[in-house]
């Protein structure tokens, strides 16, 4: 009764509080600026998540190497950064040419193919996408070294004992059942990169929380551009857990009986319960 009352009382603040200006959140929560900002958000998300997981599956198998210069240097990696912050590792990128006024590309201790000031090389994108990326790769490679020691070795060594070469047996036997321990926590590392990403506005890169910055910074009405981005945050991650929870469901195949229901399948099964009458379980119906 009281969560109920207090329930009440936040949404009627909600609606009757003028200082969230609901007004303005409607007008600029499709404008031009906002959206472009969102997309940048998506694409940071993106590559950032792209370098991470290559690069978790790389440390991953290195970490689990019999050679310890190998298995150690994988090792350093991760260590030095899951301990320092994002953000400092963010600004580290983006004063890159305080350390190094000119970057080039050739032979060690010989002739340069490519060289150029570092401002010219590391962008305000660029240094986002180095910072995000290289980050998520110390986190991804933990939970990938997770998934790998998840599958018993009996299993490999079957499958070693069937010809299979190490390749195979890594395709075949070995990532199917990783995944699912694997799928899981990446779903959520990719939530966390899409607000991670509000971090790179400090680098002056326009994403969604800088772009409605440079919008309040110019019409005074901070809450109401704070909530735009907030929804549509809100809005992305929503979809983010849809897509994890459909994937978790395919690679659960094979190791429960029946698969887990859909979203749609538990509306329609409260719908059911609701009107009182029973819910059938179609057979089949486990693939809508």
């Amino acid at each position: 009764m009281v969560i109920a009352v207090l329930a009440a009382m936040f949404l009627h603040g909600l609606v009757t509080e003028k200082g969230y200006g609901w007004g303005v959140v409607g007008q600029y929560f499709f404008s031009r600026r906002v959206l472009d900002g969102l997309v940048l958000t998506i694409e940071l998300t993106v590559i950032a998540m792209a370098i991470g997981i290559a690069l978790g599956i790389v440390l991953a198998v290195m970490r689990m190497s019999p050679n310890p210069l190998v298995s150690g240097s994988s090792w350093v990696y991760i260590w030095f950064f899951r301990g320092t912050p994002l953000l400092v590792q963010l600004l580290f990128w983006y004063n890159l040419a305080a350390l190094y006024p000119k970057l080039g590309l050739g032979i060690p201790f010989g002739p340069e193919f490519v060289s150029g000031t570092a401002n010219s090389f590391i962008t305000p994108f660029a240094a986002a996408i180095f910072g995000l990326g290289l980050n998520e790769g110390a986190y991804m490679a933990e939970i990938v070294r997770a998934g790998f020691l998840s599958v018993d070795e009996g299993q490999t060594e079957a499958a070693q004992s069937l010809g299979m070469t190490r390749l195979q047996t890594m395709r075949r036997v070995v990532l199917p059942q990783a995944m699912r321990v694997i799928i899981p926590p990446t779903g959520n590392e990719t939530i966390s990169m899409l607000k991670n990403t509000s971090l790179v506005s400090v680098i002056a890169v326009t994403e969604l929380l800088y772009s409605v910055q440079l919008i309040y910074a110019a019409n005074y009405q901070t809450i109401p551009l704070l909530i735009v981005a907030s929804l549509w945050y809100l809005v992305v991650t929503t979809l983010l857990t849809f897509g994890q929870y459909y994937i978790e469901r395919h690679y659960s195949r094979g190791s429960a009986r029946e698969l887990p229901r859909t979203f749609l399948q538990r509306l329609r099964d409260n719908l059911m319960t609701a009107r009182g009458k029973p819910s059938a379980r179609v057979p089949g119906s486990e693939h809508i």
